[in-house]
C-alpha cells in the first residue's frame, strides 16, 4: 500500500472521553460486515462500477488518442463542469507539475458561473488555440450548460466558419439530453459518463482521467493505486483489516459516542490542496441526510496551523482530524546556518525546508493529542499517482461504509434538488 493510517489517537484509550470506547468501535466494526460483503459483491458482478478499476485501466487505450489530440492542437484546455463534475478532475491534475513552454497545454477549470471568471479567462486566451471538455452527467445541469453556451458564442464569434466539434469534447450520460443534443448538432465528441457513476464518485473515471491525461499524469498508476486499495476487499479481509472499515467505524462512533459533529481534512502537501475540496462534497453530500453526517472542514497544514489550529486546539471541540503527511525530512534548499543564527533562529541552522515541514507534521498531531482531540494519521511513502488513486479510493469506500452504518443512501443527493428548482422558478418568473 502506498499509504499508512493511524488511528490511534482516535481512542479513548489514548485521549480519554473525547475519544472513541473500544465496545463501541467493535460493535461498529461488526456492523459494518454487511457493507463489505455488498461491496464485495458489487465489485464482481460490476454493479458498482466506481468500484471497477480493472476494466476502465486495461481501456485507457481508447482515452490516450483524445488526450494526445488536445495535446498536440492546444495551449489551453477549459474544462466546465460543477461539483463532482470538476473536483476529482481538478484534485488528480493538481499532481501534476505546471508544463513548459510548449510542453503540453495548461488546463482552466471554470466551475463557478460567475461572468468576471469567464471574462478574464476569455481575454487571456486564444481561442483557435483553446479546447473545451465539458462534463455534466445529466446532461442538464443549469451551470454547466450555461458555461457551455457562453464559451459556444464566444469561440463562434471568434472562430467564423470553423467546425467548433475539433474544439470540443462532451461527457455525459446516454440518452435524450439537452447537452448530448447540442453536441450532435455541432458534431462535437461525446463520452459516455456511465449513468452508475455519481458524479463525486466519478474522478477516476473518464470525468477525471481525461484531464489528467492531458496534464501529463500516468492514468495506469491512478487505477492501480485504487485497484490495491481495493484488494484487501476482494481478498476476503473482515473491517478490522480493512483501513476504509476501520475510517468509517471511527467517524461514526465518535460522531455517536462522543459528540463530533465535524471532520477536518487536513493535508501538509500543496498538491494536496484540491483533495479537500474533493473530499468535503463526497462526504457532505453523502452523508448529509436525516439530520446525520458530519460537517467536513477544507484545511491544510502548515498555513491553517496560523489560522485555525487555535481554535482546534482551544475551541469547543467536537472536530475529529486527519491528518495527510508526506516524505519530507531531508528534502528542499539548506537553510544557511550562519544567516539563521545571526537571525536568532538557531534552531534551523543546518536544516532543510523539508525538515520543518516533518516537523510540524509531527507537532501538530501530538498537539491534537495533548488537547484530547481525535486524529488520525495518514502517512505517504510518495505522493504520486499511485497514491492519489489510493486514496481516493480509501475515502470512497469510507464514505460508503459510513452511510451503511449511518442507516443512509450514499449515492443520492435529494435536498439539493430544491435549490435547482427554486433556481429554476426565479429564472422563469425573472424572464426579460
Amino acid at each position: 500500500m502506498s499509504y499508512q493510517q493511524n488511528t490511534d489517537g482516535c481512542f479513548a484509550g489514548v485521549i480519554g472521553e473525547t475519544g472513541l470506547g473500544d465496545d463501541a468501535y467493535q460493535a461498529l466494526l461488526r456492523q459494518s460486515t454487511g457493507a463489505l460483503e455488498n461491496l464485495r459483491a458489487r465489485l464482481v458482478n460490476g454493479t458498482l462500477p466506481f468500484l471497477d478499476m480493472g476494466e476502465a485501466a486495461g481501456g485507457l487505450y481508447w482515452l490516450e488518442p483524445i488526450a494526445e489530440n488536445y495535446i498536440e492542437a492546444f495551449d489551453h484546455v477549459v474544462c466546465l463542469g460543477v461539483g463532482g463534475s470538476s473536483l476529482g478532475a481538478k484534485t488528480l491534475c493538481a499532481l501534476a507539475a505546471p508544463p513548459a513552454a510548449g510542453e503540453r497545454p495548461r488546463l482552466h477549470f471554470m466551475d463557478n458561473i460567475d461572468p468576471d471568471s469567464f471574462a478574464v479567462l476569455f481575454g487571456a486566451i486564444d481561442p483557435a488555440r483553446t479546447g473545451f471538455i465539458v462534463t455534466s452527467k445529466s446532461g442538464a445541469t443549469a451551470e454547466t450548460l450555461t458555461q457551455f453556451l457562453i464559451a459556444l458564442d464566444w469561440m463562434r464569434s471568434a472562430l467564423p466558419g470553423v467546425p467548433l466539434g475539433d474544439h470540443f469534447t462532451i461527457i455525459t450520460e446516454p440518452g435524450p439530453r439537452p447537452l448530448r443534443r447540442l453536441a450532435e448538432e455541432f458534431a462535437m465528441t461525446i463520452l459516455d459518463h456511465d449513468a452508475n457513476i455519481g458524479g463525486r464518485y466519478a474522478g477516476l473515471s473518464v470525468v477525471g482521467l481525461l484531464p489528467a491525461l492531458i496534464a501529463g499524469l500516468d492514468g495506469e498508476a491512478l487505477r492501480q493505486g485504487a485497484a490495491d486499495t481495493l484488494q484487501p476487499l476482494l481478498d476476503g479481509a473482515g473491517p478490522e483489516d480493512f483501513a476504509p472499515a476501520i475510517g468509517a467505524a471511527i467517524n461514526v462512533g465518535l460522531a455517536q459516542t462522543a459528540g463530533v459533529t465535524a471532520t477536518v481534512m487536513m493535508p501538509y502537501l500543496d498538491r494536496m490542496e484540491e483533495f479537500g475540496a474533493w473530499y468535503r462534497q463526497l462526504w457532505a453530500e453523502s452523508l448529509g441526510k436525516n439530520g446525520l453526517g458530519t460537517t467536513p472542514i477544507r484545511a491544510l497544514g502548515t498555513v491553517d496551523q496560523h489560522s485555525q489550529l487555535q481554535l482546534y486546539l482551544d475551541g469547543p471541540g467536537g472536530m475529529m482530524f486527519t491528518l495527510i503527511t508526506g516524505p519530507a525530512k531531508g528534502v528542499g534548499g539548506m537553510i544557511d546556518a550562519k544567516l539563521a543564527t545571526e537571525a536568532g533562529l538557531g534552531y534551523l541552522a543546518g536544516h532543510r525546508m523539508g525538515d520543518l515541514l516533518d516537523a510540524e507534521q509531527r507537532a501538530t498531531a501530538a498537539a491534537l493529542t495533548q488537547y484530547k482531540r481525535p486524529v488520525r494519521i495518514i502517512s505517504l511513502e510518495r505522493l504520486d499517482e499511485a497514491a492519489m488513486g489510493a486514496l481516493m479510493m480509501h475515502f470512497m469506500i469510507e464514505t460508503v461504509i459510513a452511510a451503511h452504518l449511518l442507516g443512509v443512501n450514499a449515492f443520492d443527493q435529494p435536498a439539493v434538488e430544491a435549490g435547482k428548482v427554486l433556481a429554476r422558478r426565479t429564472l422563469e418568473e425573472d424572464r426579460p
